[in-house]
């Protein structure tokens, strides 16, 4: 077996989506419920490093990559885990028009083994679309642990296509997997899909259907039945990406229409209607893959899911399920913040004294200073700082974070919160999206096309800034430890700073619920949509994969996003600095015009400066203060952090400074990255624009709030 690698392709969700096709050989495509391992085979056959996890919704674009067998090229297409192809959500409108309109050579549906029934569902749906499946049997040490038989060569008899069995971890077993997509594509194995057969008058109405279709339409034969499935669900989502993709015209047609009517008439009679015709078809498929499962599966314990359910019984019962996740949040947070102090105090050592040799070398080709001043104390300063405060954190956070995804602990919490997030009219899935959110907003937002509801999912798109990224955590922890539990020292001094930052989080959550609840009264109304999420079993994690998956998937890719947009903002910041009118630079002139209403949020105009400056990247809102308090041109670089009390302190701040500036770190517009992605993901700059004033308007009328109570009451 050879493997080459290629690049990620992204497939765009629009009605002119292209679909990747291999052009020297043959293009097979990976579909699958989530959480089966379906990911983890692309790896292991393309090379690539696709993120995996142990959690619904992980896969929400098409990924490819290239492995070549038997000197033949595989185009192997990694489509969003999906229940059905039903259209719910962005990952199955993906997967399902893939599958439908992408005309792989082999569609590879794989299975967990441990749940096979549930999963038929959707390899008989596939297999109403195309005859080329092969069905992928996984996760075989799981089934044999829980001590569960699959007769997989009785399976294959059954559903009349290909079956393998495979172990995704273990790159051998994937030998048979290759072999017979193989064999397939090249017309050795003849698939011959034994599909499921609804009610008698059903079946006769899709062979009329069927009929009519291919006198109207050149289309693919495969695809009549389906269509003709289609016509009589009515459903017009999957209708118009039909007629879109295929460039035919099925709604306007008078001779289908005509069918239609005298059907629905006939249904009528017989009480079929549009509202029970899916749980109808439904049911016959259920009930096969019933039949199918008892033939094949043996159980020798019937009590395999024991210890999850007990476990479960804990993690996300109405009493305990809320304190552990907090506790949890809290753990993670601490073990940061006393972890990263030790790294970050290395980094900033070591990256000044390349500052000192830079300035040296500068001095020493007598380079204009206005020069190396830009571009070693702006720009150079500005790269380090980031580098310094945000790397030894998210190289914490990321690894602890990607252990609980791993464990399957992040469903739980999304279980948890689900009944908050009802009673607000959004979605519970939400809380995946936040939680992705402590370690990037940007992500968090990519995330949110995992909530099948669009208003539900523009609602966590508006909202997920409310939970602060791993760019504020620092300066929250630093905040914290000066003025919350600055009369403490060692352990119990980190005990409290965590305290004080998860409280500062709860308030985000809270935020998040209320602002969602007022959206969904006012210009996203509607009533909260019901969802089905998977609660995976336990399983050991993977520690070497989550180590380097949360370094480099995780760690790295969002540090050299904040790289490319801090280089700039550093020239800006040292300009504005550097530059000013009637000797006052401008960056003390927009301090100075902004001071009146900072007073009125209980900060000052310094402050109020630094967080607009440090839009590009959250990590350089402390640097800024610092440099404005002591009239420097560049960013100061401190990492002692009673220092840097020190200097807060002269300047007028006050545990009434430190609570507001806290509140506001966490809710104030998301940073340029986060910005951009949301563009992007909304398409409309309107959904940007209120992403950046919906936090921001939070923010400062909470601030003025405190401000008003301390007033009165000290």
């Amino acid at each position: 077996m050879g493997l080459t690698k290629s690049s990620m392709g992204n497939t765009l969700l629009n009605s002119n989506i292209k679909f990747n096709k291999n052009q020297n050989g043959f293009t097979i495509a990976l579909a699958g419920n989530p959480n089966v391992g379906k990911s983890t085979i692309f790896n292991s056959l393309t090379g690539l490093h696709q993120h995996t996890g142990n959690w619904p919704g992980k896969t929400v674009s098409n990924a490819t990559g290239h492995c070549s067998y038997k000197n033949t090229d595989f185009l192997l297409v990694d489509i969003p885990g999906t229940y059905s192809i039903l259209s719910d959500s962005q990952e199955e409108e993906i997967a399902r028009d893939y599958i439908c309109f992408g005309n792989p050579d082999a569609t590879v549906v794989v299975v967990d083994s441990t749940c096979l029934e549930r999963n038929l569902n959707l390899v008989f749906q596939i297999m109403e679309i195309t005859d080329n499946v092969i069905v992928c049997v996984n996760l075989l040490d799981e089934a044999k642990k829980k001590h569960i038989k699959i007769d997989l060569n009785l399976l294959s008899e059954l559903l009349g296509v290909p079956v393998v069995g495979t172990i995704a971890r273990k790159k051998k077993s994937l030998n048979n997997l290759l072999d017979t997509i193989y064999k397939v594509c090249n017309k050795d194995i003849i698939p011959k899909p034994k599909k499921v057969r609804y009610l008698p008058i059903i079946e006769n109405k899709i062979d009329l259907l069927n009929s009519k279709l291919k006198e109207l339409f050149n289309i693919s034969p495969n695809l009549h039945r389906w269509i003709s499935l289609k016509l009589l669900d009515d459903e017009q989502t999957i209708i118009k990406s039909i007629e879109s993709h295929l460039n035919i015209n099925l709604s306007n047609n008078v001779s289908i229409n005509n069918i239609k009517s005298d059907i629905e008439e006939e249904f009528s009679h017989i009480d079929i209607t549009k509202s029970n015709f899916k749980d109808i078809i439904t049911s016959s498929i259920m009930q096969r893959a019933e039949q199918i499962c008892d033939d094949v599966c043996t159980f020798e314990n019937s009590n395999y899911s024991n210890r999850d359910r007990k476990i479960d019984k804990i993690l996300t019962s109405k009493t305990f399920g809320i304190p552990i996740m907090i506790l949890f949040l809290g753990i993670i947070f601490w073990i940061t913040i006393v972890g990263a102090n030790y790294p970050s105090q290395m980094l900033f050592s070591f990256f000044g004294f390349i500052q000192e040799h830079l300035l040296s070398f500068a001095n020493y080709i007598n380079c204009p200073p206005w020069l190396s001043d830009m571009l070693i104390l702006g720009v150079f300063r500005t790269l380090t700082w980031i580098i310094s405060v945000m790397l030894p954190p998210m190289a914490i956070f990321f690894p602890l974070f990607t252990f609980l995804e791993d464990l399957g602990y992040l469903p739980r919490i999304a279980f948890n919160m689900d009944g908050f997030f009802k009673k607000c009219c959004c979605s519970g899935k939400q809380m995946i999206t936040m939680c992705m959110g402590f370690g990037c907003n940007a992500a968090g937002v990519v995330g949110c096309r995992i909530i099948s509801s669009p208003r539900e999912r523009l609602m966590a798109i508006l909202t997920n800034s409310f939970v602060p990224c791993n760019g504020r955590f620092p300066f929250l922890i630093t905040i914290a430890t000066i003025f919350i539990a600055g009369s403490y020292t060692g352990f119990t001094g980190s005990i409290i700073s965590t305290i004080a930052v998860l409280f500062v989080i709860i308030l985000g959550i809270f935020m998040t619920l209320i602002i969602s609840k007022i959206l969904s009264k006012t210009i996203l109304k509607g009533i909260p949509s019901s969802f089905v999420l998977e609660l995976p079993p336990y399983r050991k994690p993977q520690f070497g994969k989550i180590l380097v998956r949360s370094i480099f998937d995780r760690t790295l890719f969002v540090l050299g996003r904040a790289i490319c947009v801090a280089a700039p903002a550093g020239l800006v910041i040292w300009i504005f600095a550097n530059i000013g009118i009637n000797g006052e630079s401008l960056l003390n002139i927009i301090a100075n015009f902004l001071n009146p209403f900072a007073s009125l949020m209980g900060l000052d105009g310094y402050i109020l400066t630094a967080f607009i400056f440090g839009i590009p990247a959250n990590e350089i809102v402390l640097p800024i203060i610092l440099m404005c308090y002591l009239g420097n041109g560049s960013l100061v670089s401190l990492d002692d952090t009673f220092a840097i009390g020190n200097i807060l302190v002269q300047n007028g701040w006050t545990i009434l400074t430190a609570i507001n500036v806290m509140i506001f770190t966490c809710l104030h517009f998301p940073c340029t990255t986060t910005l951009l992605t949301i563009k992007k993901e909304t398409g409309k700059w309107k959904w940007t624009f209120l992403s950046f004033i919906i936090p921001t308007i939070c923010g400062i009328i909470l601030c003025m709030f405190t401000t008003f109570v301390y007033n009165i009451f000290v």
